[in-house]
């Protein structure tokens, strides 16, 4: 049987995956219960067609880093804040306050424009009690070259601000003791952070197998035919994080979210001719992902 007569039967069948359930960080039920797609072999397909096409993105190879280092380890955090602040420095290890400002940062622009907004920031002052200390138009001056700057400084004040008056110190360490729940209840309340701000900090800054769904992720998903062509954002983070195995999430999400960007071809959501893999994307005609296109 090819791989299209396999999707195409998957995507026929009313039945539930015999396999056991993925440990999934979300709660609630299904919302493609009758979806079995992607499957695991899908996803490990797709996860090595495109480190074959790119090798690992280098920008998140110190995440990677870090969560090997977390797995390997004995089990628990040091949660406690034994510092005043977090300093903005450039250490391999990331603060999770650093890793949520970069993420808000990187909302809506590149991101070569989100690097240097958080790198201006951080020249502008020196820790977070400066920044909490300073007023928002100096904030906004300091992050203007990542767009959205009034909107994002006032989403930074926000959270230092709830930091410093709920906890007395700008730090968010603590969150690494915490459940997936607890750390979505705990961001929840902080104003202007979203669903993909807080499965991104899950993923990338509290080593959880999480897996966000950004703009390239979601486009992607539907042209493979892993969600219906009428899903939305949500409902795709739901299914997804159901259906991919925890040990695919982070590579498969960072591959996909590079390969949206660099592929013309699934910018566009257009299936082209089998194509070669190559270093890089020149063409629609470069892209692996044709043989897995939903073709039904």
């Amino acid at each position: 049987m090819s791989k299209a007569q396999k999707r195409k039967r998957l995507n026929q069948d009313d039945g539930e995956s015999k396999t056991p359930a993925n440990k999934s960080t979300v709660d609630g039920g299904n919302p493609y219960p009758t979806l079995l797609r992607p499957t695991a072999e899908e996803c490990r397909e797709v996860r090595d067609a495109l480190l074959s096409l790119h090798g690992f993105p280098p920008e998140f190879a110190n995440y990677r880093r870090q969560r090997l280092r977390s797995f390997s380890a004995v089990d628990g955090h040091d949660t406690q804040c034994n510092v005043k602040s977090e300093p903005l420095d450039d250490a391999e290890v990331e603060s999770v306050l650093d890793g949520l400002v970069k993420i808000l940062l990187s909302q809506n622009t590149t991101e070569s424009n989100s690097q240097k907004a958080f790198a201006s920031l951080k020249a502008a002052f020196p820790n977070w009690e400066d920044v909490l200390a300073a007023e928002p138009k100096s904030i906004e001056n300091a992050i203007r070259c990542g767009g959205l700057a009034p909107k994002k400084a006032v989403c930074i004040k926000n959270i230092l601000n709830r930091l410093h008056n709920e906890r007395g110190v700008l730090c968010l360490e603590y969150l690494r003791g915490l459940s997936v729940e607890e750390v979505k209840t705990e961001l929840s309340h902080f104003k202007g952070i979203g669903p993909k701000t807080v499965s991104c900090v899950l993923m990338f800054n509290l080593q959880h197998n999480d897996f966000p769904v950004d703009t390239h992720v979601f486009e992607i998903a539907k042209a493979l035919g892993w969600v219906p062509k009428t899903a939305d954002r949500n409902k795709t983070y739901v299914h997804l994080n159901r259906k991919i195995p925890d040990e695919l999430k982070f590579d498969l999400n960072c591959l996909l979210y590079t390969h949206g960007k660099l592929c013309s071809n699934c910018k566009k959501n257009v299936a082209k001719p089998k194509a070669k893999a190559k270093a890089k994307v020149a063409s629609p005609d470069d892209c692996p992902l044709v043989d897995f296109y939903d073709l039904v």
